[in-house]
């Protein structure tokens, strides 16, 4: 639940000032933890022990075998790599600070370089067979990530409040303002991304009538955003009230010192994006199998898996390397792929499936999350594709 968009809440923060910002962290927090209560509650929903084991076997039963799938897929799949071509630019700025500091004198190495480093040990991992065998290395990226924001919360703390430190949004006019806090939108959605693999997380649990998985999940859950709140809270508030608006997007480039902490936090930035990588990767590569074996008539082998997984890893590399814009990628992807996934879509299946009173308590809770999702969708790609369009006047291709 705890991914690499915590780094980036400190700069969303700083688009948004104190009140609406401490709104939208907190109200983010409440309604995401509702999605994921619904989408727990609904892997069981079907009458005589079936269990929807993917976000587009929910989808299909709400709406239609064709229509769900058309529905949910594109999107899940937006998100899904989406998060792992963030997540590379991510480790390969992560290993190019560590290099930086540990070695000040050293040649500077294109962050590109550093991209393909990185790649390279996903290459290896992308074998495994599936989430039950990248267990251990979501546990240690889960480790990584609650260490590097603890990390990053205390050197804020311990950092002097610098005296012409300024909590004014900074923005150059009042549209740009405005298309900033638009794209803080989709920086605070993008923190949220844990829901689009819930349901293949709670296939891997045992289920019986009597003991049905939604109970142990909803309490492991629970506990995930206890998680979540800690590692995401103080980075955010605790770096504002230190930083104000000056900070970059993403917070351990805003620290430097002790450099030696930061230097270690990046490091456990790398190890955890290379679990969270594998996370997201891994329902992407069940898709491309079951298509190729279902559609295209491949016979399973010893080749056919680890020649689409290289061939995944490589053409989302390619990717990355063009183009690597940190914050605006994440407020792109936040709103546009992830804000119906996480905000509204589970919302829509719930009143489908479960057809709670009209103008009831659930009802209401429902569309009101609705629109919110809705507006976020629309309003934060514009920002950020915004800022992009800005930045690309000065930006080199495989910089």
């Amino acid at each position: 639940m705890v991914g690499a968009g915590v780094l980036s809440l400190l700069y969303a923060m700083a688009q948004m000032g104190w009140g609406l910002g401490i709104t939208v962290m907190i109200l983010s927090w409440v309604i995401t933890l509702y999605m994921l209560w619904q989408m727990v509650e609904m892997h069981e929903i079907v009458p005589g022990g079936k269990r929807l084991d993917r976000y587009h076997e929910l989808g299909q039963e709400a709406f239609g075998e064709k229509l769900g799938l058309w529905i949910v897929v594109p999107q899940q799949l937006l998100v899904e790599v989406g998060t792992c071509i963030v997540y590379m630019v991510t480790g390969g700025k992560s290993i190019k600070k560590v290099h930086e500091t540990f070695c000040p004198e050293c040649t500077p190495i294109k962050t590109s370089y550093w991209i393909m480093v990185f790649v390279s040990v996903n290459f290896v991992l992308a074998q495994l067979p599936n989430f039950n065998s990248i267990s251990a290395i979501s546990l240690g990226a889960a480790v990584m990530s609650l260490t590097y924001s603890f990390i990053a919360w205390g050197a804020s703390i311990k950092k002097v409040i610098p005296p012409d430190v300024s909590y004014n949004v900074k923005m150059k006019s009042t549209s740009d303002g405005v298309l900033n806090f638009f794209s803080a939108l989709g920086d605070v959605a993008f923190a949220y991304a844990g829901h689009n693999v819930v349901l293949e997380i709670q296939a891997t649990m045992p289920s019986t009538a009597e003991k049905p998985s939604k109970v142990p999940m909803w309490k492991w859950c629970i506990w995930a955003y206890i998680g979540v709140a800690i590692c995401y809270f103080p980075v955010a508030f605790d770096g504002y009230y230190m930083f104000g608006n000056m900070v970059d997007d993403n917070i351990l480039i805003t620290l430097k010192h002790p450099a030696w902490l930061i230097a270690i936090a990046n490091l456990f930035v790398v190890i955890h994006v290379v679990g969270g990588y594998q996370v997201f990767a891994m329902p992407v590569f069940d898709m491309i199998e079951t298509y190729l074996a279902t559609r295209l008539n491949f016979s399973p082998s010893s080749t056919l898996r680890p020649n689409f997984k290289s061939s995944f890893a490589g053409i989302t590399m390619l990717i990355e390397i063009s183009i690597l814009f940190f914050g605006s990628l994440l407020g792109f992807l936040g709103g546009f792929p992830f804000a119906p996934t996480l905000h509204f879509l589970p919302c829509i299946i719930w009143l489908k499936l479960k057809k709670p009173r009209k103008y009831g308590l659930s009802w209401t809770i429902n569309w009101i999350c609705i629109v919110i999702g809705v507006l976020i969708m629309t309003l934060s790609p514009i920002g950020a594709l915004r800022n992009i369009i800005v930045s690309a006047k000065n930006y080199k291709f495989f910089s």
